[in-house]
């Protein structure tokens, strides 16, 4: 969901990065977090589905607030819905390159993911340039028929795996393949790669892995896709890696094709797989939402863009390097600063609208939210994102219609520490 960006690499990685640059020669591991100030791990902080009320109260007092991170830059993070917009809206003032991360000859440098997420014009543009067209919905209207698909037979094997009364977890049987398989189609490569792409993904999200693995991940997700990318230069298949060969052909790289393709499996599995399994546990938790789904297809998209912004599971965007000393919002910030825009906060913003805090698709106005983020740098495959969650969320209740939680709701295990928020497993039980 977010969905195509790139990868959103773990940790205050976007600010720990900096100091693991500068660490890593004295073996300093960032899994061993105690070093990071509790101010900081806040906006990774959730309490069930909302953020910690911390965050609402530094939104209140600073919508832009510095950290007390042990770098020699400043870290700023930006809570305020405008100011975030701000932030993310000005391309020209901010950096988003990988080598700001780890310096342009640092340690990881191999494992530079390239893709969009982490890249400047004139890179990003041109590569932009490259993806933009695939995800017009002229060409995504093709994939409707097969994500239509991938739903039903995800319904059908929990139909199945829940036939004797036993508990069906959600996450595993429905909110995971479904966009590992969509990405499947979509970038034209073998579906038996699945649990991998599975693996591969979320090991960048888990903050407890610690910065070794992430960089595993990243450097095994780019070595695989190395060599898809070289059996579609030999055959261009009808997936999106072959239409770029076809398109422009030696103008893109293998390393720029490889990078794009990790960008698309890391921004369209896990924030989508996310989404799905918590915006179900909301239909779940209240009678009069699931039914507004199961009766109607006129609801579909408000609630879909409520719960994408209630839910906002990208909690902070990729970090922002300012380029040059600047003031946003009364703040000055200076050239070199960190800046991390916390959507989570953002979107909760009651400048938004009133009772920010609270679900309700029934809104008179249906606010602009920052889900897929802003900017350049917006999701570029926000609307494949959107046509799986209104495909999925109806067709589940409409197979389910007596679908309930087989825990009580406080036994749920949500990820702790995660830039894409989550939940481990939602075991339901599909009977009456």
């Amino acid at each position: 969901m977010t969905a195509m960006t790139t990868l959103r690499s773990r940790i205050f990685a976007w600010a720990g990065r900096l100091y693991l640059a500068r660490t890593r020669k004295k073996g300093f591991d960032l899994s061993r977090m105690s070093f990071l100030p509790e101010s900081v791990l806040m906006p990774l902080r959730r309490d069930g589905l909302d953020p910690v009320p911390d965050l609402a109260a530094v939104r209140e007092r600073e919508p832009i607030s510095k950290l007390p991170v042990p770098i020699a830059a400043n870290v700023w993070l930006v809570t305020g819905y405008d100011e975030a917009k701000a932030v993310l809206g000005k391309a020209d003032a901010f950096s988003s390159d990988f080598t700001n991360l780890i310096g342009k000859a640092g340690a990881g440098a191999e494992q530079n993911p390239g893709g969009l997420g982490f890249s400047d014009p004139p890179v990003h543009t041109r590569l932009r340039r490259l993806l933009t067209p695939e995800f017009t919905m002229r060409r995504l209207n093709r994939l409707t028929p097969r994500i239509h698909d991938i739903v039903e037979e995800r319904l059908a094997a929990m139909e199945k795996a829940g036939s004797n009364g036993d508990p069906v977890d959600l996450v595993a049987a429905f909110a995971l393949p479904i966009p590992s398989l969509v990405i499947c189609e979509l970038l034209g490569v073998p579906y038996e790669d699945r649990d991998d792409f599975e693996r591969l993904s979320a090991a960048r999200f888990d903050l407890f892995s610690g910065a070794n693995a992430s960089f595993g991940a990243i450097s095994e997700s780019l070595t695989y896709f190395r060599e898809v990318v070289k059996k579609q230069r030999a055959n261009p298949g009808d997936g999106l890696l072959g239409m770029i060969v076809r398109e422009h052909g030696d103008s893109v790289t293998d390393e720029e094709l490889a990078g794009l393709a990790d960008g698309v499996l890391t921004g369209g599995f896990e924030t989508t797989a996310s989404m799905l399994a918590l915006g179900a546990l909301v239909l779940l938790q209240d009678p009069e939402h699931f039914a507004a789904l199961k009766d109607g297809d006129e609801a579909v998209d408000r609630y879909v863009e409520e719960l994408l912004r209630y839910l906002t599971v990208v909690q902070v965007a990729f970090p922002r390097f300012a380029r040059e000393d600047m003031e946003i919002a009364g703040v000055q910030i200076s050239a070199g600063d960190v800046v991390l825009c916390s959507l989570s906060g953002a979107d909760r913003d009651g400048k938004l609208g009133p009772d920010m805090e609270q679900f309700d698709p029934h809104r008179a106005k249906v606010p602009s939210h920052l889900a897929f983020g802003y900017g350049i740098h917006r999701c570029v495959g926000a609307e494949l994102a959107r046509m799986e969650l209104r495909a999925a969320y109806p067709a589940l209740v409409r197979r389910f219609p007596a679908m309930r939680l087989a825990v009580p709701p406080e036994e749920l295990e949500f990820r702790k520490l995660s830039i894409v928020y989550g939940l481990d497993s939602l075991p339901v039980r599909l009977d009456a």
